[in-house]
Order: C-alpha cells, then structure tokens, then sequence
C-alpha cells in the first residue's frame, strides 16, 4: 500500500512540472502574437507615411504676391512673356535714381536669366522711395520663388533673407510733450 500511494505522489508532480509549462508556453505564444500584431502596425503606418508625402506640385504659370517694407506696400502680377518688368507702369531701366534702381534689380540679377520668360507688372504705393524700392525687392524674389521653384528660394534666402522675409521694424513714436525733439530726448538737466 506504501508503494501504490507513493505512486499517485509522483504522477501528481509529473503533472504540476506540465500545468507550470503550459503557462509559459502561452506567455511565448502570447508575446509572438503581440510581435506579429506590432508588425502589422508598424508596416500599416509605413505605408500610410509613403501615401502621406506630398507630390511634387507643378509650378505656376501666373502668380501674384504682395511684398511691405516700412509703410510701403508692392503689389506685382507675374505671367508668361518676354521679361518685361514696369514698376508703376515704368520699365525698371529708367526708374531713377540709380542706387534704387539697383536695389530693385538685384533679385533678378541673382537668379540669372530664369526671370526673363515672365512680365511683370508691379505697383508700388505709400512710404518713401527707399522703402517703396525695398518692397519691389522683395515682391520680385518671392514672385520669382513661386514660380522658380524652391532652389530659387533657397538662393535668395541664402543672399539676404529680406528678401523673402517681411521686416517687421518700425521707427518709435515721438513722445507728447516734445515731439519735435524725437523719440527719446528728455529735457537737458544743469549741474550748476
């Protein structure tokens, strides 16, 4: 009788070491399905991501862009044709004087010859010349950016950002009781 009780003991362990194993077995099985679903997951938004980057958009034909400088405000419509470019219907050749007019040019000039399949047609109103010339400026580069391409962006960015760039600097207003003085003259105090 000894024996035959000792021999259930030992079937009762022989089964305890399999109840133990069928727990981690799962837990294997279990973590290969969490890996297989991860997977799943992961190559779902890889695809997504691929559908997600955006297509090379063609670049326009006609474009019209606004550029500011101080209180002056340019406004210029570009289209296919022969490279003309009139500022307040004037061609920018014999806008004067010449430090202006070499301000405004200097857009085109860094691009080289790609601007002269385009015509513009630029108006420029308010502020003084110096910042009706820096709003042309910056109208032509950010016309040319658009229908050049983002190289062409880069280019100007790299040369002066400016150029692409709204400059929000105003000059401070002159304080009431001495305006005439400017923005930050107090009365002269005496140490005698």
């Amino acid at each position: 009788m000894v024996t035959a009780e000792k021999k259930p003991e030992v079937q009762e362990k022989k089964e305890q070491p399999k109840e133990a194993a069928k727990p981690k077995h799962e837990k294997e099985r279990v973590k290969q399905l969490i890996e297989e679903k991860m997977e799943k997951i992961r190559k779902q938004e890889l695809g997504e991501k691929k559908e997600k980057q955006p297509k090379a958009k063609p670049l326009p034909t006609t474009v019209f862009v606004t550029g500011k400088r101080k209180r002056a405000i340019a406004r210029a419509f570009f289209r296919p044709g022969k490279g003309v470019v009139k500022v307040n219907s004037i061609p920018i050749e014999l806008t004067r004087p010449d430090m202006f007019r070499l301000k405004m040019m200097e857009p085109l000039m860094i691009i080289g010859d790609g601007w002269k399949r385009f015509d513009a047609s630029i108006n420029v109103r308010g502020g003084g010349p110096s910042g009706q010339a820096d709003a042309v400026r910056q109208v032509i580069a950010r016309a040319l950016s658009e229908l050049l391409g983002p190289e062409a962006r880069k280019t100007f960015l790299s040369y002066d950002r400016n150029l692409i760039v709204y400059d929000p600097r105003r000059t401070e207003t002159h304080k009431p009781p001495h305006s005439s003085w400017g923005a930050r003259r107090y009365k002269q105090k005496s140490k005698r």
